[in-house]
């Protein structure tokens, strides 16, 4: 691809996201919209490549989602991850084969399974992308970002599985069951080996820049060395991710300050462009349809889009239920579900872009030289499937939420949560304080000492504020003015150095030492969700 249509792909990707934020449309769903809009446009092609999408874009979009998640909520619920990340999976890849088997005349059973596996995984970044947007219960969020970051691991080795079949080079059972044990079991194995070292590597780099020029690079890394050995790379990623996430905590703050500025950009540049990308696809997967008529072509569509949505509300409503009737452990330890909740589930399987590149991974031509049997169909029916889930299911998911009124994250109980964190950490550290002032290697003056004092109680207070009253006459809690105020004498701050620096009594470097100075301090005092 060359550089300027690139650049427009990248440029009107962020466009039309920060649109969409503007709007209550997902921003998945917009772009996918503009990106099908586009596709007419004469001269404009972009084609899917596997062989960057995989390597390149997977990676990182992994990462940022393994790192988002929480390594104890995952293991909480790793029951219900399984079931669906592996069962599910395994599941799919089986009922869709067959309905396509028996929809499409000469479609062979092995073709018809390569097309099973390929839409078989719900997508990592749309799962997340539409549960962020749409406010999803916790336990239901962790269930389908857990899923989704491993079920790529299960649908691409039983992609390779079928497509060995597909193409003549012969498939066993045995050796089915060993490749996935191999890459299951491989790509977690590369990831543990990988994390502490990395991990190590972090901690000891001196310099920001070093350790997120480490951070950039470990997706990529983790991705590659499973791969060579034939492990899963997306199972390694996820692992050194959630380890790394874990133990975030150890690496200095201004790392994390720098990374998490990082991988916001990052992840918003690549999520956006890999959701246009879905859309602008539509002439490619048209290519090759010729002998095919529209209608029933049309029909053949329809009715995969319901053989993938039934095949999910069937493995998951007895996932759900029937675990719970074998095992007392199980009843004791989860909340009883109601009908609602795997409901959701069920219908929040929106499928995405790794599906349309393994689709594009699929060989032309079998061992014999014959063209693979389908092809052009089987990407066209990804195509469908991938766009059917993300419209349909992406765009009923919000008003389903509300309809069914299901519980939202509590946020007076998770401020109380933290107001009480907050404190036990606060007198911890004024106990801290008052010892090391006591002895005269670390004595300061009275008006230095009270500073700390006022910092540390201004951090113990201000989650019990944004419990406490509303004030009259501007609506705002104390906590909301606290910020307000201090936005504001920070940035009268910020006028007087431009100002300084414009009539040269500073210069543009001295400017920038003031201004970062100023940064850290607003950053300290506030944050997107309340003060630090």
């Amino acid at each position: 691809m060359d550089a300027l249509p690139l650049l427009l792909l990248i440029a009107g990707s962020a466009a039309v996201a920060g649109a969409a934020r503007r709007t209550p449309v997902p921003a998945p769903l917009l772009l996918v919209t503009v990106g099908l809009a586009v596709s007419y446009v004469p001269g404009l092609h972009y084609s899917l490549d596997p062989e960057i999408v995989l390597p390149l874009l997977l990676p990182p979009l992994l990462y940022t989602a393994a790192a988002d998640s929480s390594y104890l909520d995952l293991r909480a619920q790793a029951r219900a991850i399984g079931l669906l990340s592996v069962g599910y999976v395994l599941f799919a890849t089986l009922v869709v084969g067959w309905v396509a088997y028996l929809l499409v005349p000469d479609l062979p059973l092995t073709a018809a399974l390569v097309l099973g596996a390929v839409v078989a995984p719900p997508d990592a970044v749309a799962a997340t992308a539409v549960a962020r947007r749409v406010g999803l219960p916790s336990r239901i969020t962790t269930i389908l970002q857990g899923e989704s970051l491993v079920n790529d691991a299960t649908a691409i080795t039983a992609f390779k599985v079928a497509v060995a079949a597909a193409i003549g080079e012969g498939a066993s059972w045995s050796g089915a069951v060993g490749e996935f044990l191999l890459a299951s079991f491989g790509g977690v194995g590369v990831g543990l080996l990988l994390m502490v070292p990395l991990h190590w590597l972090r901690t000891h780099l001196r310099e920001s820049l070093l350790q997120n020029t480490l951070s950039l690079l470990t997706p990529f890394f983790a991705y590659a060395v499973a791969e060579q050995v034939h492990a899963s790379g997306v199972l390694a990623v996820v692992v050194v991710a959630l380890y790394l996430a874990h133990r975030s905590w150890q690496v200095d703050f201004a790392t994390r300050l720098q990374e998490d500025a990082v991988w916001r950009m990052v992840a918003f540049i690549l999520e956006s462009t890999v959701f246009a990308l879905i859309g602008l696809q539509l002439p490619v997967v048209m290519e090759g349809l010729a002998p095919y008529d529209s209608p029933v072509v049309v029909w053949y569509a329809l009715a995969l889009f319901l053989a993938v949505v039934l095949a999910r509300f069937v493995w998951v409503y007895p996932g759900t239920f029937v675990p719970r009737v074998f095992s007392a452990r199980i009843r004791r330890r989860e909340p009883q579900p109601t009908w609602k909740q795997p409901f959701v589930v069920g219908w929040a399987g929106m499928r995405g872009v790794v599906s349309l590149a393994v689709a594009f991974s699929i060989p032309h031509e079998t061992h014999d030289g014959t063209p693979f049997p389908g092809r052009n169909l089987i990407l066209f029916l990804t195509f469908t499937t991938v766009i059917g889930t993300l419209v349909v299911q992406g765009l009923s998911l919000p008003p389903l939420i509300r309809l069914l009124h299901l519980p939202r994250r509590d946020t007076y109980r998770d401020t109380l949560i933290e107001a009480q964190a907050q404190s036990e950490a606060s007198q911890a550290a004024e106990e801290r304080l008052e010892h090391a002032l006591a002895t005269d290697r670390d004595f300061l003056p009275g008006p230095l000492a009270d500073r700390l004092r006022t910092v540390l109680e201004r951090r113990r207070n201000a989650p019990w504020e944004r419990l406490g009253a509303v004030n009259q006459e501007t609506g705002e809690s104390a906590d909301d003015t606290y910020r307000r105020l201090a936005r504001e004498v920070i940035a009268a701050e910020r006028q007087v150095f431009v100002e300084l620096r414009d009539r040269r009594r500073i210069d543009d470097e001295m400017l920038r030492t003031l201004l970062r100075r100023l940064d850290l301090e607003e950053a300290a005092a506030i944050r997107e969700d309340g003060p630090v």
